[in-house]
Order: structure tokens, then C-alpha cells, then sequence
């Protein structure tokens, strides 16, 4: 009994560290390097300043895979760090497109069509 609580604890000690360093949201469009470099895993302060030089240099970055352009940062850390890679700080912040306003109907219903066709007679 003791056994199997010993490797049960081992094993949930061994698990522990991975999630105090999963990656936290982080806009990398607007953060500085220290919230990028605590943000993100595997992204230390040299790389996150390298980031923020791209970004000055370049502009906003326009996909997560930009990072890709910068050195030292591969497929790897972009797949690790993905869900943590924000663009923008919310929805009001990203670009407004055509699928983003909804769509009016041109079309009159059967009742507005029939209200029509009565007051003008």
C-alpha cells in the first residue's frame, strides 16, 4: 500500500513542475520583453527583446508564425506556446471584416409586402 502511494506522489510531483510553467495569454503585438519573456515558455529575456526589436522594426505581427522569422524561435516553441500567442487584447481590438457585421435582409416579408401592396391602393 505504502509502494503504490509513494509512486503516486512521485508521479504527481513529477507532473507538477510542467504546468507552473505553461504559457500564459499574452499580446505580443503590444507587450514589453519581461511580460513576453514570463508569458510565454521557452522564451527567455534575450528572445523576447529580440521580438519586441522585430515588432519595432516590422510592425504588428500579423500571425503567430511571424515569430518564426525571428532567431532562435522554431516550429517547436510556436506549437508549445500557440494558444498563448495573442494578437490582439480583445475582439474590439482585431480588424473589422464583412463577416463581422451582420447581414440585413433585402427581402419584405409577406405581411410588410401585402401592408405595402394595401396602402397603395
Amino acid at each position: 500500500m505504502f509502494h503504490k502511494l509513494a509512486v503516486l506522489a512521485l508521479a504527481l510531483i513529477l507532473t507538477l513542475p510542467g504546468l507552473a510553467f505553461a504559457a500564459t495569454p499574452v499580446n505580443i503585438n503590444k507587450a514589453d520583453a519581461s511580460t513576453i519573456a514570463t508569458s510565454l515558455d521557452g522564451i527567455g529575456q534575450s528572445k523576447a527583446q529580440a521580438i519586441v526589436a522585430w515588432r519595432d522594426a516590422h510592425g504588428p505581427f500579423k500571425s503567430a508564425d511571424d515569430l518564426s522569422q525571428i532567431k532562435g524561435i522554431g516550429a517547436a516553441t510556436l506549437e508549445r506556446n500557440r494558444a498563448a500567442i495573442l494578437l490582439a487584447d480583445t475582439a474590439t481590438d482585431a480588424p473589422v471584416t464583412k463577416t463581422d457585421k451582420p447581414v440585413k435582409s433585402r427581402r419584405k416579408s409577406k405581411k410588410a409586402t401585402a401592408d405595402a401592396a394595401a396602402s397603395a391602393e
